[in-house]
């Protein structure tokens, strides 16, 4: 979301010396497992992108830090926003229907969609974006602490993916929280963030992956497609399939099954493009007329970028019947 986008932010001027608030972080969830930073805020002052750790993972003009949900199923289940230090509510919006934006709907003037604005004093803010619709939780004037819920994870405004979009600002200029002097190089020391305790840098990973006897389209996948544990051993095929972030050209994404009786098979998905979000899938067909051997089945995810395993992920199901 670019800096224009951002209009429910209100400009203070900042005291010379003012101390930056410590962040915990904005949503009630474990990084990494069931949530992910799929942005970073660009740190390139011309066209390019660079992230705080001299890496790709934003966009032209980004200003501020996505924190993102893996499915539709993962937001419909309600994931909290919280505050991410103690301040006094300044701003908020409600009322704007989830995934207009990404039906086509006109939300000029309202990128935000649902959001709150928090004063921590001293020129320090924080603005959090695409809110789900009817849960905003506080109102202007409420004071809150480091962890007060807020709303939930939405899909308002512009957004094509459920995500809470967090903008920090000094004195109204768009501060990066994981690398606050903007003179300094990358990668930034973690020690130098804004965070209580700093993510980890991920700049792409594994959000799902299943067994199927048929592939499923990729709009159930975002939806959260349902996991078989059980699978039936006359199924004409076995299918495995990986859904995930930040794919870069070059990237591989490796899915392999092992089973009883020496069974393997492995299948190199090569990423073509960049992708903020990817999908792929691999199968076998049925080795026999008298099905598959019956058993622990293991499908196995990884994502392997410039020779390196950046992601990966694994799943048990069973062949019965």
């Amino acid at each position: 979301m670019r800096a224009a986008a951002a209009i429910l932010a209100l400009v203070l001027a900042a005291p010379a010396g003012a101390e930056a608030p410590r962040l915990a972080l904005p949503l009630a969830c474990n990084l990494g497992e069931n949530c992910y930073i799929q942005h970073y805020a660009d740190r390139d002052p011309g066209p390019g992108v660079r992230d705080h750790a001299c890496g790709a993972a934003s966009y032209d003009a980004h200003d501020g830090t996505d924190f993102a949900l893996p499915t539709l199923a993962a937001m419909a289940a309600g994931v909290a926003v919280l505050a991410v230090a103690p301040g006094t509510v300044a701003a908020t919006r409600d009322g704007q229907a989830d995934g207009a934006f990404a039906a086509g709907g006109d939300v000029a003037g309202k990128e935000c969609g649902n959001g709150v604005v928090i004063d921590h004093g001293q020129g320090w803010q924080t603005q959090y974006c695409h809110l789900a619709a009817g849960s905003v939780a506080v109102a202007r004037g409420d004071a809150v602490s480091a962890g007060t819920p807020l709303g939930h994870v939405g899909l308002s405004g512009k957004s094509e993916f459920p995500h809470l979009h967090l903008t920090v600002r000094h004195g109204g200029t768009v501060v990066d929280p994981f690398a606050p002097n903007p003179a300094a190089g990358c990668p930034v020391d973690a020690t130098a963030a804004l965070w209580q305790v700093p993510p980890a840098y991920m700049p792409a990973g594994i959000l799902d992956l299943g067994l199927t006897v048929n592939p499923p389209d990729y709009a159930s996948v975002k939806a959260g497609a349902p996991r078989a544990n059980v699978l039936p051993a006359k199924a004409p095929q076995l299918i495995v399939w990986a859904y995930g972030w930040g794919g870069r050209t070059g990237d591989v994404l490796h899915l392999t099954l092992t089973g009883p009786a020496g069974f393997h098979f492995a299948h190199a998905a090569p990423i073509e493009r960049d992708q903020a979000l990817f999908y792929r899938y691999a199968g076998a067909r049925i080795p026999s007329p008298a099905g598959w051997p019956r058993g622990r089945y293991t499908a196995t995810i990884r994502l392997v970028r410039a020779g390196a395993e950046i992601g990966a992920r694994d799943l048990s199901f069973v062949v019965e019947g």
